[in-house]
C-alpha cells in the first residue's frame, strides 16, 4: 500500500475525530479531578500532588513505551489504551456513583486512576505521535501535526469553559462517566484505521524478546545523544516546562493575590491562552517553511516565550497580563508544532517511537517534580508570586537564548524531511482486541 496523497484521507480523519472527541473528555476528568481534591481537602500540597502522580509515570515509562510502539503494532496499541482509559473512568465513575462519600478511600481510588491512565499514556503517546508520519503525505505533516494540536486546544478551550459550570451542575461522577464513554468512542472509531508500520520479528524465546528489547531502547538513547542539535533541543524542552510548571499552578493565586482580579479572570486569561495557541497551530499548518526560516522563527519564538513568562511578574492589570497571556499563547503554539514536526520528518520511522518515548521523559521529567515543589517553595516565599513568576522566567530567557546561540542547535531546527520509504500497510480489518 502506497503513502497517501492527500491529508484528509480516511485513517488521518477516523484517528483525528476519535482523538478530539476523547480530548474534550479529558478536559472534563481533568477539572473535575482538580476541583473535587480541592472542594474536599482545601489542601494545595494535596493538588500539586494529584498532578504529580498524573504525569509522573508516564514521564519514566516513556522510552519503553517508545520501544515498545516500535517494535509492535501501533494500531492496536492505540486501540487498546484508549478502551482501557475508558475502563478505568467508568469504573471510578461507579465507585464515586454507589458507594458512601467515605473521603479517605474516594482520594485512594482517584490517585490510582490518576495513576493507572498516565501509565497508559506512556505507551499512547508514542504510537500516536510516531503514527501521523505514516497517515498523510510527508509535506502535510505539519499541517496534521496543526489539526491534532488544534483539536486538542479546542478541546481544552471546551473542557475549561464548561468543566467547572458542568462540575457545579452535575457533580464530578457523572463528568467521570462522559470522559469514560468517550475513551470507548475513541477507542471504536480507531478499529477501522490502517497504520502502515514494519513491525520486527519478535523472538521465540521470552529472553531473548527482553534483550532484543532492552538493545532497542538503548538504540534510541544512543541516537539522541549521537544529534547534539537533538541533544540541545531537548535540553529547551525541558528547561521550558520545568520553570513554565509554577507559572500554570500559582495562576490562581497570581488573579486574586497579584492582579487583585476576581476569580472570573482566571478563566479569562486561560481562556485568551487558549485561543492565542489555537491561533499559532493555524498559521503553522497554514504557513510552509524553509527549514532555515524555521530555524530562525523557532529560536526567536523560544526567546520570546521565555521573555513573556518573566513580564507577567510586573503586570498588575488583569487586561495587560490577558494580553501577554494570549501572545505567549501563539509563541507556545508555533513552537510546539514546530518541534513536533521537526522529530517527525527528521527521525526514521523505525526508531520514531524511542525517539518520542524518550523526549517525554527527558523533557517531561522535571514537570512533576516542579509540581511537588510549586507548592512548597510558594509557602516558602510567603506566596510571592511576583518573585516566583521573575526567576522562572529569567532563568528561561538565559538558559533558552545560551542554547539558541548554539550553530548545532539552529541547523537541527532546520533539518529538512528524511527521503520517503513506503512500508506495508497493516491490515485493516476489525478484530478484537487481543486478536492477531
Amino acid at each position: 500500500m502506497s503513502l497517501p496523497n492527500r491529508l484528509l484521507n480516511k485513517n488521518f480523519m477516523l484517528l483525528w475525530q476519535g482523538q478530539t472527541i476523547s480530548a474534550i473528555g479529558v478536559q472534563f476528568f481533568a477539572i473535575s479531578m482538580l476541583f473535587y481534591v480541592k472542594h474536599a481537602t482545601d489542601s494545595a500540597a494535596l493538588v500539586g500532588l494529584m498532578q504529580m502522580v498524573s504525569t509522573l509515570p508516564a514521564v519514566l515509562m516513556g522510552p519503553i513505551g517508545g520501544t515498545f510502539a516500535d517494535l509492535n503494532s501501533r494500531r492496536k496499541i492505540i486501540i487498546l489504551c484508549d478502551f482501557l482509559d475508558g475502563l478505568v473512568v467508568l469504573l471510578l465513575a461507579g465507585f464515586l456513583l454507589f458507594t458512601p462519600a467515605d473521603l479517605t478511600p474516594t482520594l485512594l481510588f482517584l490517585f490510582v486512576t490518576a495513576t493507572i491512565i498516565s501509565i497508559i499514556s506512556a505507551f499512547f503517546s508514542p504510537a500516536i505521535s510516531a503514527s501521523i508520519p505514516d497517515l498523510v503525505p510527508k509535506e502535510r505533516v505539519a499541517t496534521a501535526n496543526s489539526m491534532t494540536q488544534l483539536s486538542t486546544q479546542l478541546a481544552v478551550f471546551i473542557g475549561q469553559g464548561l468543566g467547572g459550570v458542568l462540575f457545579r451542575v452535575i457533580g464530578a461522577p457523572f463528568l467521570f462517566l462522559i470522559n469514560g464513554f468517550s475513551y470507548l468512542f475513541a477507542a471504536f472509531s480507531e478499529m477501522f484505521i490502517t497504520i502502515p508500520q514494519i513491525i520486527p520479528e519478535k523472538k521465540a524465546h521470552w529472553k531473548e524478546q527482553f534483550a532484543e528489547f532492552k538493545r532497542d531502547t538503548l538504540l534510541g538513547l544512543q541516537y539522541v545523544w549521537k544529534h547534539t542539535g537533538l541533544r540541545y533541543l531537548v535540553l529547551v524542552s525541558a528547561i521550558l516546562n520545568f520553570f513554565s510548571v509554577p507559572i500554570i499552578v500559582l495562576l490562581t493565586f497570581y488573579v486574586e493575590d497579584t492582579l487583585k482580579a476576581t476569580t472570573d479572570w482566571y478563566g479569562f486569561i486561560v481562556a485568551a491562552s487558549g485561543v492565542g495557541v489555537l491561533i499559532g497551530y493555524v498559521v503553522v499548518g497554514a504557513v510552509r517553511m524553509s527549514g532555515k526560516v524555521r530555524s530562525r522563527l523557532m529560536v526567536a519564538f523560544i526567546i520570546a516565550e521565555s521573555a513573556g513568562y518573566g513580564l507577567l511578574a510586573l503586570v498588575r492589570d488583569p487586561l495587560l497580563a490577558l494580553v501577554l497571556a494570549f501572545l505567549d499563547g501563539i509563541l507556545s503554539g508555533v513552537v510546539t508544532i514546530n518541534v513536533t514536526t521537526l522529530l517527525q520528518i527528521a527521525t526514521p520511522g523505525e526508531i520514531r517511537g524511542r525517539v518520542f518515548g524518550l523526549l517525554s521523559t527527558i523533557a517531561g521529567g522535571l514537570t512533576p517534580i516542579a509540581m511537588g515543589l510549586t507548592g512548597v517553595v510558594a509557602d516558602l516565599v510567603q506566596q510571592n508570586i511576583p518573585l516566583i513568576y521573575a526567576v522562572c522566567g529569567t532563568t528561561m530567557l538565559l538558559i533558552t537564548g545560551a542554547v539558541s546561540l548554539k550553530r548545532e542547535f539552529r541547523e537541527y531546527l532546520a533539518c529538512e524531511p528524511l527521503p520517503e520509504v513506503t512500508p506495508p500497510a497493516e491490515p485493516a480489518a476489525v478484530t478484537p482486541l487481543g486478536g492477531p
